[in-house]
């Protein structure tokens, strides 16, 4: 990748941050989206829900990347909270598609975040990004999510999509809340355990992102999964393996879906993405395999640490 300026939302989430720390190290310039007054030159003032972009930081910046969105495991689902999950997504993405068209000279490619949460439960089949959107609240979002950037693809602005799995990741994210109940031998399967989690390191998720800004040839959802998802009961196992402890304990439907209430029916879905078009494109994983992914969350660099 040749050295670019670009723009990145979300910059303090488990990806955003990663992505950050990944560009700026091999001498990217990266001007990060904020929600408050600007404190410097690497920092660009927005607004997602009022629609507001300080399009002034934006100029220069050969690709924009958006990952900024609420949590969607960070509170129970209440009518207010599924509507701060949508409109932190959609608003956002509406936003910055406005933004970029509208500068005399736009990115080359407008990067945003996605789910593979927009296939719904897909069962035992495997789905690429050739799949419909399936039915429930998080596909619903992800339709909108997605249909938020049309202007900017329809400007000629190359604009991607990437579906992102669960994230392997020692601090954040799914994997970060697991391993420490994991590690004190309280870990076990949700329900079944039969139900297909589709996961990607977080190295593999970071090396994706920039491969997406890199190849012109991408554009369109784009799966960001390891190669073979793996069902719950497997992915128990794994954690189990890799910490040393008994993986005991089973987590039944009706207590998640008392604890959870409507999250539980996705947390219990199964969704087996398949990353088709990034292994078409020439990307090679560095850790595709469950053991691998949970290792490197384990014993390698942390890029999410403060600090960083």
């Amino acid at each position: 990748m040749a050295f670019m300026r670009i723009a990145v939302s979300g910059s303090t989430g488990l990806i955003g941050r990663a992505l950050v720390h990944s560009l700026r190290s091999d001498g990217h310039e990266v001007v990060t989206l904020v929600r408050r007054p600007a404190r410097t030159g690497g920092e660009v003032r927005w607004d997602p829900h009022r629609g507001q972009v300080d399009t002034a930081g934006l100029v220069g910046c050969e690709a924009v990347v958006n990952l900024a969105g609420a949590g969607v495991g960070d509170h129970r689902w209440t009518a207010a909270y599924r509507k701060e999950i949508r409109d932190s997504r959609v608003l956002g993405n509406a936003a910055l598609a406005d933004a970029v068209t509208s500068l005399d000279t736009p990115p080359r490619v407008l990067l945003c975040g996605s789910a593979v949460g927009y296939y719904g439960d897909t069962g035992g089949r495997a789905v690429d990004e050739s799949a419909p959107a399936g039915s429930g609240f998080l596909p619903e979002v992800c339709v909108e999510w997605e249909a938020a950037a049309d202007p900017a693809r329809e400007a000629g602005i190359r604009t991607v999509f990437a579906r992102t799995g669960l994230v392997v990741a020692r601090r954040g994210g799914a994997w970060g809340r697991m391993f420490p109940l994991f590690k004190a031998g309280l870990g076990g399967r949700l329900g079944d355990g039969r139900q297909y989690w589709s996961f990607i390191s977080l190295h593999d998720e970071v090396a994706a992102l920039r491969h997406l800004l890199d190849t012109p040839s991408l554009s369109g959802p784009v799966n960001c999964t390891a190669p073979e998802p793996l069902t719950n009961r497997e992915i128990t196992a794994a954690m189990a393996r890799a910490v040393h402890r008994p993986a005991l304990f089973t987590v039944p439907r009706f207590a998640l879906r008392a604890a959870l209430g409507g999250m539980a029916s996705d947390v219990l879905a199964s969704t087996r993405a398949v990353p088709r078009k990034l292994l078409d494109s020439g990307f090679a994983f560095a850790f595709p395999g469950i053991d691998a992914a949970i290792t490197a969350a384990l014993s390698g660099p942390d890029p999410t640490a403060p600090g960083r």
